[in-house]
């Protein structure tokens, strides 16, 4: 596999791409166990957080992998920057490149706005950290690592993705507004695995199991036949699942009442220990993202605790690549 230049999305990556991002990142799970959590991985490169939309958890995990690896990071959120005077992003990202940074990572509102400026920058790598509710391929990623992490077994090879492939990953929430549920779609379908899509349908329209939404000229399309559905019934979308994925709902993104209320969506789309235990086998079960700790008594690492792990792998890939 080549070096990419960019991360954009998980829908144009190959199986084999994103094996191989998988593998790197795991190689630096390591690294935040020492004492002193630093390697010179990216000594002498240079990374900018351009964060022009809220962020906490992936703003933070990506300052913390750069540093780790010894990179010089700078951080830029929207009231920081010269967008509040009128600026465009183009003119913020070329002005950014002229002072030669090796990678850019960009949070933004609209969709597209990471594409847009990978294709008119010319030397520096850009990082997708979402954009709109087109993609967030970091978080999928992420959840791809902490998967892998739950269900592999100590004598698995450390290049084995046999224990993350051919389960049933059950998403369940506001999947019509989400950029991680998009990403998550496109990684787990690359990975064998069969997708359920589980909500109401003003959240979870049927049209997300149609062939053109996954646009099956891509990798995930191509790989999709027959492995992803649209349960409205949360029983039926969780029966027999390896995997509960819930997901927040999108109140910043919407721009209609897609629901009478959140008690009568928590009454019916709740994901609770009850019907788990009743729909799920116990055991092989990993909630991630959940509002709820559903599984307390588990060695697994959280989705939070591999973040800089992950990002620390994407960093090294980034600057390589440049």
């Amino acid at each position: 596999m080549g070096l990419l230049k960019h991360l954009l999305d998980i829908k144009s990556l190959t199986r084999d791409e994103l094996a191989t991002l998988l593998i790197n990142a795991r190689s630096f799970i390591e690294v935040s166990t020492r004492e002193i959590k630093k390697v010179p991985a990216l000594r002498g490169k240079t990374v900018i957080n351009l964060f022009l939309e809220p962020s906490t958890r992936t703003r933070t995990s990506f300052e913390i992998a750069g540093k780790r690896l010894s990179a010089d990071v700078i951080n830029i959120s929207e009231g920081s920057s010269s967008v509040v005077k009128g600026e465009t992003l183009l003119d913020t990202a070329r002005t950014l490149q002229s002072m030669k940074p090796d990678i850019l990572v960009l949070r933004h509102k609209e969709s597209g706005s990471a594409r847009f400026l990978a294709e008119l920058l010319g030397t520096t790598a850009v990082v997708n950290a979402g954009d709109g509710m087109h993609e967030h391929p970091t978080q999928a990623l992420l959840d791809c690592l902490t998967l892998w992490e739950r269900f592999a077994g100590e004598n698995d090879s450390a290049d084995d993705l046999t224990p993350i492939s051919k389960r049933t990953i059950a998403i369940v929430g506001d999947v019509r507004h989400s950029r991680v549920a998009r990403s998550s779609i496109y990684a787990q379908l690359l990975l064998g695995n069969t997708v359920r899509l589980v909500g109401p349908p003003t959240l979870v329209p049927a049209e997300f199991a149609d062939p053109r939404f996954l646009q099956f000229d891509s990798p995930a399309g191509e790989a999709a036949v027959g492995k992803l559905s649209v349960h409205h019934s949360l029983a039926e979308g969780l029966e027999g699942a390896d995997v509960v994925m819930c997901l927040r709902m999108q109140l910043e993104r919407q721009s209609d009442h897609f629901i009478p209320s959140l008690t009568e969506y928590s009454r019916f789309f709740c994901v609770g220990e009850r019907l788990l235990a009743k729909h799920c086998p116990v055991g092989r079960r990993s909630p991630l993202r959940s509002p709820m700790a559903l599984d307390r008594s588990s060695p697994t690492r959280s989705p939070t605790a591999l973040r800089c792990e992950w990002r620390c792998c994407l960093h090294c890939a980034r600057a390589n690549a440049t």
